[in-house]
């Protein structure tokens, strides 16, 4: 990695495949679509690119096929400036692909074919051990194998880097795992997901919050669209307001997130000035289509925050 902010992100590499349609097929439904797009994606290679187009030094852990794909794949990386050197290439394994729908409205749903995503190792883990000893902030999501992120969560808070989850697709999370964590980054429905029956009120962030803290984890950010990102520690909870901004298509608005978020730590802001930097990515990211087309520069989010909401002097953002 050269010189400056350090944040390695290990995680999936995939090949998103976009229909947007009028509206989400129910089940056994067919919808007419309209346009089909072919764009690079996968939660770890959207958040490793996202972190460089906010101004991080970039490395990326994962996996591809021997494949056109991935190929591709690992050349958009570089051409990014993300450092490529720990992602493998699999001869017997396809690489990662995304079917998603997006409707009018910018939602959409999503299937993952893994593929080589899921032969991701902790001995790979391992052998990146280098990358992970000089990253300032490590970034890890649930598309890869759960041993593989449990390992890297070990190794790199282990040598003192910041470990940031976004538990997407959410899951059982082992109680090793937590403790090695500084921040988690949940939407409302994988928070639900997380605390399962043990928040009296599923609807409430704070008491949602309070649930994922007593895991061990270090701080909370509650990422909740529109209505903004609530930011949770032991001490303190900081509501920090949204962007009233169209949204065309809501794919990869977490990665952004994640991965601006992980930039602005590593470049040693305090938690509540990185998730509203992190917030004005999000926002910005959900007024274009695609994943990795969608998402924003450095100077592309500072002039979202020159409209934030979130601003220091701003009324709507409030401690809780």
């Amino acid at each position: 990695m050269s010189s400056g902010a350090k944040v390695v992100v290990v995680g999936s590499i995939n090949t998103d495949m976009v229909v947007r349609a009028p509206q989400l097929p129910r089940a056994g439904e067919t919808v007419l679509g309209g346009d089909f797009r072919q764009v690079a994606g996968g939660k770890g290679a959207n958040q490793a690119v996202a972190a460089a187009r906010a101004g991080a030094a970039v490395a990326m852990v994962g996996c591809v096929g021997d494949d056109q794909r991935g190929r591709e794949a690992v050349e958009g990386l570089r051409r990014e400036g993300v450092d490529v050197a720990q992602i493998h290439s699999l001869s017997d394994a396809a690489s990662g692909v995304a079917l998603i729908v997006v409707d009018a409205s910018g939602q959409n749903c999503i299937a993952v074919a893994s593929g080589a995503n899921a032969r991701l190792t902790p001995a790979m883990v391992r052998h990146a051990e280098p990358l992970l000893v000089a990253a300032t902030v490590v970034l890890v999501q649930l598309e890869v194998p759960l041993d593989a992120v449990v390992e890297t969560a070990t190794i790199a808070s282990g040598h003192g880097a910041r470990v940031i989850l976004d538990p997407a697709p959410a899951r059982v999370l082992p109680n090793a795992l937590w403790r090695c964590l500084a921040v988690i980054t949940p939407n409302e429905t994988e928070a639900a997901g997380l605390t399962g029956g043990e928040a009296a009120d599923s609807t409430d962030a704070q008491i949602v919050a309070g649930v994922l803290l007593e895991r061990g984890v270090e701080s909370v950010l509650l990422t909740r669209g529109e209505a903004g990102v609530l930011v949770a520690t032991r001490q303190t909870r900081t509501l920090i307001a949204g962007f009233a901004v169209t949204a065309v298509d809501t794919t990869a608005a977490g990665d952004t997130f994640a991965g601006a978020l992980a930039a602005r730590i590593a470049e040693g802001a305090d938690l509540v000035d990185a998730a509203r930097f992190a917030n004005a990515a999000a926002a910005v990211s959900v007024t274009r289509r695609g994943a990795q087309p969608s998402l924003p520069t450095r100077d592309e989010i500072t002039r979202m925050l020159g409209k934030c909401p979130g601003a220091a002097d701003d009324p709507n953002e409030q401690s809780a």
